[in-house]
């Protein structure tokens, strides 16, 4: 595990992998969907990644895109097409037309705007959405759902205790099945508390959000007034948090794992503990 490669993180079947450190560098990748959030400051794992989904433009989430765009060039491998929140594109291309002016290459990529809402594609069966984020700049989170055939409910009976009837109607046409959207990852980037006002990204079975600052080291309005979550904060939230884990990112460096863990036995509720996860980082 390096900043290279990237850290892994499973919960039952699905798995990210990335790295997060507060102001420097934070880019989770969601293998399953073929899917990229945030690119760090480029990274190689993230050239297999050909869907990239931009939460906003700083840096320490964007400053990659040159060096991810120009080694997918480099490699002949697809082009990656990076969904943003709309303020983000004219100046983003204008960073590229820089590099490539540099490079005196021309690079194969797409950017596009993810509006609110938008149902975003990714690999078959897979596609996501945007949901308001409240960061110091233009900002947004997303969710991956996973669209699923489901025995329709008047029919889930009659699958156990008469399969042959429900093979019969199937064979005369009768449409037994609908289609549903499993909401699975949600990512929300640099954000203050108030994206929980969001239902997919309270409802994700992963919510990867946000929690910078940990104790009175900064407050809670420092935290605000730079556009992030304090730990104060998200423990009053944390209740009406309906997912089935949550993984906190981007916090600061001044915190080690071992203050982490600390803070967590001390300050978290008993019940409540199963559901947090620190995304893996160094120290």
């Amino acid at each position: 595990m390096s900043l290279a490669t990237g850290f892994p993180l499973l919960h039952d079947d699905l798995r990210l992998v990335g790295y997060s450190i507060a102001g420097t560098s934070t880019s989770v990748a969601f293998p399953e969907a073929d899917v990229l959030f945030d690119v760090a400051q480029g990274l190689p794992f993230q050239t297999a990644f050909n869907t990239i989904l931009l939460t906003h433009a700083h840096m320490d989430h964007a400053s990659g895109l040159p060096y991810l765009i120009s080694q997918k060039s480099m490699q002949q491998k697809p082009k990656p097409v990076i969904y943003m929140p709309e303020a983000a594109v004219e100046r983003l291309t204008k960073i590229m037309k820089l590099w490539e002016e540099i490079d005196e290459f021309q690079y194969a990529y797409e950017f596009k705007v993810a509006k609110p809402g938008e149902e975003i594609p990714l690999k078959p069966g897979y596609f996501a959405r945007t949901f308001p984020t409240y960061h110091r700049i233009a900002s947004q989170g997303y969710t991956v759902f996973r669209k699923r055939k489901k025995l329709k409910d008047e029919f889930t009976k009659l699958a156990k205790t008469n399969p042959q009837e429900l093979a019969r109607l199937r064979r005369e046409g009768v449409v037994l099945e609908a289609e549903v959207e499993e909401n699975l990852v949600s990512f929300t980037g640099d954000t203050k508390i108030e994206f929980l006002d969001s239902e997919q990204a309270r409802k994700s079975r992963l919510l990867v959000m946000e929690v910078t600052y940990w104790d009175g080291k900064k407050s809670v309005e420092n935290a605000r007034e730079w556009g992030h979550i304090h730990f104060e904060e998200f423990l009053q939230a944390l209740p009406k948090i309906e997912a089935e884990r949550i993984v906190l990112i981007h916090v600061s460096a001044r915190y080690s794992n071992k203050d982490l863990r600390e803070i967590i036995d001390a300050r978290v509720p008993e019940h409540l503990k199963p559901k947090l996860l620190v995304f893996p980082r160094p120290g």
